[in-house]
């Protein structure tokens, strides 16, 4: 078959190009402990949207650092106990509409669907930084040092997400899981790795990883293109390579995924060119927990056939 990565025989024992923070772990420690000391000031507004078997809420909550974040978020009629999934989203893109969440409320469970920082939905973005703004969220803050980077407040949104539903009346907190694809599944991660909330997770192809293979493949482009725009306006000697990098480093999945104690079922396509397949094992391979990956050899950064049924079942197996 052609191949844009390694054969799967050696991505199978791929374990990343990027450098790892020597404190990486105090990092996010410090970084959790600044996340809990937020009030969080909890409102549930109700929307416009109805459904006969669900009721929608739209939730807003403070997040690091004083931003608004809001996630939409439905309960099945009737009070009970029940499950939550939380979805997140792909890059540059927001929570969505109400009626594709409605099938795992009809399952049983609740839904938390969160809006990005500075995206395409409703949540703000409020950090004051120097460099550039226009465009990029991974390098937005990287000219401020590793506290200002704002995957490193997206990530902790997520993780803040999952400790307001867990402390909901109706939400079993021992029953929570995560979903998402691309961006959405990097977040996915992020939050199973950040929050002991999560018990199961599906990541599909995930993005924020492995940065330095990214830039060795040539593949700075698409999703990943901010990478050559900070090398071109900020370091065009590229003098402070492994400097950035570095600082890189603390918002690369693949360097938390040791913390992951969920169970997951991971999609791929092994034409990634978006999301290379090798920056995805550079993190899968780092998971101790539970885990199951669905190849796909032919497939890109697109829909997975079948793969979306199999998240739902392994999600749905919660119940």
């Amino acid at each position: 078959m052609p191949a844009i990565d390694m054969p799967l025989d050696k991505l199978k024992g791929y374990f990343g190009s990027s450098p790892c923070p020597a404190d990486i772990d105090a990092y996010w420690d410090a970084a959790l402990a600044e996340m809990k000391s937020v009030k969080p000031d909890v409102r549930l507004e109700a929307p416009d949207f109805v459904a006969p078997h669900a009721e929608c809420f739209d939730l807003y909550f403070t997040g690091t650092g004083g931003a608004k974040v809001h996630a939409k978020y439905l309960r099945p009629r009737g009070g009970g106990k029940f499950p939550c999934v939380l979805q997140f989203h792909g890059y540059t893109g927001s929570s969505g509409d109400w009626w594709d969440k409605l099938a795992y409320v009809g399952t049983g469970f609740a839904v938390a669907a969160l809006d990005c920082r500075g995206q395409g939905g409703c949540s703000e973005d409020s950090g004051a930084v120097t460099g550039n703004t226009h465009r990029g969220h991974i390098i937005r803050g990287l000219s401020d040092g590793p506290e200002k980077l704002l995957f490193r407040q997206i990530f902790l949104d997520t993780a803040q997400l999952a400790d307001i539903v867990a402390g909901f009346d109706e939400i079993d907190e021992n029953r929570i899981a995560a979903m998402g694809g691309s961006q959405g599944g990097g977040l996915t991660v992020a939050c199973a790795a950040l929050s002991p909330h999560i018990k199961r997770c599906v990541p599909v192809f995930p993005f924020l990883c492995d940065y330095k293979r990214v830039w060795d493949m040539d593949l700075d482009k698409g999703a990943y293109e901010e990478l050559r725009t900070y090398f071109r306006h900020f370091d065009p000697r590229h003098l402070k390579e492994d400097e950035i990098f570095r600082t890189l480093g603390y918002i690369d999945i693949q360097n938390i995924a040791k913390r992951v104690r969920a169970e997951v079922l991971w999609g791929i396509g092994l034409m990634d060119e978006i999301c290379p397949p090798s920056t995805q094992f550079a993190v899968y391979n780092k998971i101790k927990s539970k885990k199951e990956m669905l190849v796909y050899p032919d497939f890109g950064h697109e829909g997975l056939p079948g793969f979306s049924d199999a998240g739902y079942q392994f999600i749905a197996g919660m119940l």
